[in-house]
């Protein structure tokens, strides 16, 4: 701020004359007073004004600015300026002109922070280029010196470049920008990166303006990330995805190139607007299905090593750049639905049969289970009808089991071919997944690759014995296992089980048999070709009721017949008229009564 100018004292002022209350020359006392205030500088708290040293001590010094008493400043204030002497001019900031003793309070240290702070905020504004001194590293960059102030530089804002060694960059004076302040922490952001950007940017301009597709360039490789190649194209950047490095397939960008590796590459596209640009780096080598033998042919046998994994196929690289598909399905000759993760893995060394090759499309499918042969070439051989072999139980369904004799060959098990006697509602009550089961080859669908098996052949059909046991009219011991609405099943000898309504099911006192009931059942129908066997319990007293009421009748006096009655019997008149009458009228009596 500008300073108020200093009036120069009266040279032959009489103080003593002044001391006593006496005017000096012609002018009053208040007018003396005012003369001396003005010889005095004006100023006013938190302000910085220029003061000039007095005196030197080991822990102070003492500083004149002009006022009415000298200000004493700790010496610790003036550390970074070590050859201090008296006389010198410094600059002070004004805490307060008379403190609660009356003392005038300053201080160099915050009189250097509000100029330099005063500097710093007019560099922002003016977007001035300034000089900082690095002093040391810290975390996501460096801390810069400027104007006494410490200032963050963020690891981005030192160079266009990443910057891998920050270490190279402490102890140097640089050029920066001040690019953000936050005036409530008093924090300062500069950016050595901003100084050179708009350079680049009239370069990058330059460059994308003579840039066309199919060109070549040279470059250096600036960046490597998981999806590509950053490469410096001087002065603009390009980019090689991933899928551009190399024709065969690259898992990690540093399988190819490395950081600061001068290369050539080939511009694929660009953007004028957006300022990128797509390169490739494989598209300046030959594809190498144009290297491909060219004698190969379907049906030969090719070696290669499994890259991908899918759950529908595995893709085989023949040779770099060249791969096949192994789909799922020509991986075994089973029918079973399965992932291709069950048969190989990446890295896998195999060999495959060419199934298709499309040189044009640059295409090929392979397949590995042709170098088996087909089981079903022979399966007539193999496994005859009535054959019997062990099978492995695959999967179930409402009507049976499906099962696998050997890779590729499956058959079903109906459910009414898994037992002779068992009444089996689902086959999960007769087997379980995976276990193994007998099996005798009842049928075979070559055509759609498919057996038919039965389990319950391989025993003697029991049901020509049970013909003999249980015939019509005998009576054998059963339990009540299963009660429905229909009726009941009942659990006989030999493991065989019956069936008997509910009216069959009735006993002697009137009550329905229940379940786990013991009782007598009697045979009223056997089919051997359905397997059906139905029961009563009933028909058993009411068979011996008819019995007794037999006997009973057989042991009652011979009754004549009715010529012997009509020979025996005397003359009968003939009924007359009134007989009839009478007898009519007896019936209507009888009918009123039973009316009643």
């Amino acid at each position: 701020m500008a300073e108020s100018k200093v009036q120069t004292p009266i040279e032959d002022f009489d103080w003593d004359a002044y001391a006593n209350g006496e005017t000096a020359g012609n002018k009053s006392r208040e007018e003396v007073e005012r003369t001396y205030d003005e010889t005095l500088k004006t100023a006013k708290d938190n302000e910085v004004v220029n003061g000039v040293v007095k005196s030197i001590s080991k822990r102070e010094v003492r500083v004149d600015i002009g006022m009415k008493s000298d200000a004493i400043i700790p010496i610790s204030e003036f550390r970074y300026n070590p050859d201090l002497k008296v006389g010198d001019e410094v600059e002070v900031f004004i805490e307060t002109l008379e403190d609660k003793n009356g003392q005038l309070r300053l201080s160099h240290k915050k009189a250097c922070q509000t100029r330099s702070w005063d500097r710093v905020n007019k560099a922002l504004e003016n977007d001035e280029i300034i000089k900082g001194y690095v002093k040391s590293r810290t975390k996501g960059g460096m801390i810069v010196d400027v104007f006494g102030i410490e200032a963050f530089l963020p690891g981005s804002q030192i160079d266009v470049r990443p910057i891998r060694d920050y270490d190279v960059f402490v102890d140097k004076t640089m050029e920066f920008k001040v690019v953000k302040i936050n005036q409530e922490y008093k924090n300062v952001v500069v950016s050595h990166k901003a100084l050179i950007e708009a350079e680049l940017e009239a370069q990058k301009k330059e460059i994308i303006s003579k840039l066309e597709k199919g060109q070549v360039l040279e470059g250096k490789v600036k960046n490597i990330t998981p999806y590509g190649v950053f490469v410096d194209l001087g002065g603009v950047d390009g980019l090689i995805h991933i899928t551009d490095l190399s024709w065969g397939r690259v898992s990690d960008p540093r399988e190819v190139v490395e950081l600061d590796q001068d290369i050539k590459v080939v511009i694929i596209d660009f953007d004028n607007e957006k300022k990128r640009i797509a390169l490739g780096l494989k598209q300046l080598q030959p594809h190498p299905w144009d290297n491909l033998d060219a004698n190969l042919k379907v049906g030969d046998h090719i070696n290669g090593k499994v890259v991908v994994m899918t759950d529908y196929g595995a893709f085989v690289e023949v040779q770099p750049g060249v791969e096949g598909l192994i789909h799922v399905s020509e991986m075994s000759w089973s029918q079973h639905l399965r992932s291709a993760q069950d048969f190989l893995k990446v890295g896998d060394e195999i060999e495959a049969v060419i199934l298709t090759l499309d040189r044009e499309e640059r295409k090929m499918s392979l397949g590995i289970k042709q170098l088996r042969p087909d089981p079903w070439e022979n399966i007539d051989e193999k496994y005859a009808i009535g054959s019997q072999h062990t099978a492995k139980v695959r999967n179930f369904t409402n009507f049976g089991v499906f099962v696998e004799i050997e890779e590729g060959v499956d058959g079903l098990i109906h459910i009414s071919d898994l037992s002779w006697t068992k009444k089996i509602k689902h086959p999960s009550e007769f087997t379980s997944i995976g276990n193994d089961i007998q099996v005798q080859v009842l049928e075979i669908d070559k055509e759609n690759r498919r057996l038919s098996l039965g389990h319950k052949q391989l025993e003697e059909n029991p049901w020509d014995v049970f013909e003999t046991i249980f015939t019509v009219g005998s009576i054998h011991e059963g339990t009540v296992t299963e009660v429905m609405d229909k009726g009941a099943v009942i659990s006989l000898e030999y493991g065989v089980e019956g069936f008997a309504t509910p009216k069959h099911l009735v006993k002697e006192d009137g009550t329905q048999a229940k379940l786990d009931d013991k009782l007598e059942f009697k045979v009223i129908e056997f089919n051997k070709d359905s397997k059906r066997i139905i029961l009563s319990h009933s028909r058993i007293a009411e068979d011996a009721n008819k019995a007794e009421a037999r006997a009973q009748r057989a042991s009652r006096p011979a009754r004549p017949s009715r010529k012997e009655e009509e020979a025996a019997a005397p003359a009968i008149e003939k009924t007359t008229l009134g007989d009839l009458g009478a007898l009519q009228a007896l019936k209507e009596q009888m009918q009123k009564e039973e009316g009643k």
